[in-house]
């Protein structure tokens, strides 16, 4: 078996390193399993995700070592509640507070702005997709900055931008609001869903259901923290953990490095090294901590994560929807249990999703039941695109 090249770009001595590289981590793979049956290693990242599928590593590597898909995508993991607190919104089935009138009714309904992929993930019993065609007023942007220009265009209207993503994503919309502030922006407004990912890891790290070796860090968000909160792995949990990149060769070394520290010892390593630092963006962080603090977090299909979200600090309360908005709250049921749905257990590395009765049947690209096949980043949604047998 060969590694796939995604791209056409890449140079041609790179398919030669590939072979090279994977023939050493196949090596090392039977060395280790001569004591044991699997070697079980997941990445938290969507790109990641998407980069081992659509480079075929997953069907190249030796079968009894298990590439699993983590809490890794931002669109995954964003709770029911959430998606019908932005339906809420849209739907104008709120009042304001915050220093606006207190009313049930509003005479012109927010904007719900975000990104692409949450268009059609499903709440309890719509999604922002099909509330858009009812009429509601959802736009699609590709940066926080780009809702704040359609609010300072449109003083007239209230704009919501939906916060989702992990700390990569958290440091520009609080740039954002910090922007707004300065500006003296008052039509704008965040509803915050942001996951950290450090703390799920623990509850993955420390969860009986879950058997993972170790892990491939995210580079995007190492990006940002650096490996200090990774730290952890090492010296709570004894698991080897390194920060990798994202082209085929990137992966293929990550994994090799991880593979060694099986036999060296648990360590938290960068391969990532042209984009990583052990410390950070240091800047990008007091940035997020300006405007934000750490709370509790729901993680969807996998429940209730102490301190892996962010919400508004005090002084940028103005711009939390949470709280200019009165939104209705309600007790939802589990809808991935009445309709199957097993994202949960993907994410947590529980299953693989051909293992998910719906994959590929009920569940598809085309009409989707859970959110891990609506995202692009979606583990579901990479299986179906690249290794369907």
């Amino acid at each position: 078996m060969r590694v796939e090249q995604r791209r056409s770009t890449s140079k041609p001595d790179e398919g030669l390193l590939e072979r090279v590289l994977l023939a050493k981590v196949n090596g090392f793979v039977a060395e280790l399993c001569k004591t044991r049956k699997t070697i079980n290693l997941m990445e938290v990242c969507g790109t990641h995700t998407m980069a081992i599928s659509g480079f075929g590593i997953r069907r190249a590597v030796d079968p009894r070592l298990r590439l699993l898909s983590g809490p890794g995508c931002p669109v995954c993991v964003t709770a029911q509640g959430e998606i019908d607190a932005a339906i809420d919104i849209a739907r104008a089935e709120i009042g304001y507070s915050h220093g606006f009138p207190r009313r049930r009714a509003v005479a012109v309904p927010p904007v719900v702005v975000t990104f692409g992929d949450m268009m059609r993930v499903p709440g309890t019993q719509t999604s922002l997709e099909q509330e858009k065609a009812k009429g509601a007023d959802v736009r699609v942007v590709y940066s926080a900055l780009d809702a704040l220009r359609l609010a300072e265009d449109t003083p007239d209207r209230q704009f919501v931008f939906l916060g989702v993503g992990f700390e990569t994503t958290a440091p520009t919309v609080a740039a954002t609001v910090l922007a707004a502030q300065e500006s003296g922006v008052r039509n704008f407004s965040v509803l915050p869903m942001f996951k950290t990912i450090p703390p799920a890891l623990d509850a993955i790290a420390s969860s009986d259901r879950v058997n993972v070796d170790g892990f491939i860090l995210p580079g995007h968000v190492a990006t940002i923290i650096g490996t200090r909160p990774y730290e952890l792995l090492r010296d709570k949990y004894h698991l080897p953990s390194c920060v990798v990149g994202f082209e085929a060769l990137d992966v293929l070394q990550g994994i090799l490095m991880l593979l060694k520290q099986m036999q060296t010892g648990p360590q938290v390593e960068i391969q990532y090294k042209r984009s990583v630092r052990p410390e950070g963006n240091e800047k990008a962080r007091e940035v997020m901590d300006t405007v934000f603090r750490p709370c509790n977090a729901t993680w969807r299909g996998i429940g209730a994560i102490a301190g892996s979200g962010l919400e508004f600090r005090r002084e940028f309360a103005e711009f939390d929807a949470r709280k200019r908005f009165r939104i209705a709250k309600r007790r939802t049921p589990n809808a991935e249990r009445r309709t199957a749905c097993r994202c949960g257990d993907v994410m947590l590395g529980v299953i693989v999703p051909p293992e998910c009765k719906l994959f590929a049947k009920t569940c598809t690209p085309e009409s989707p039941v859970g959110p891990c096949m609506v995202s692009t980043e979606g583990a579901c949604a990479a299986y179906f695109k690249y290794d369907r047998n």
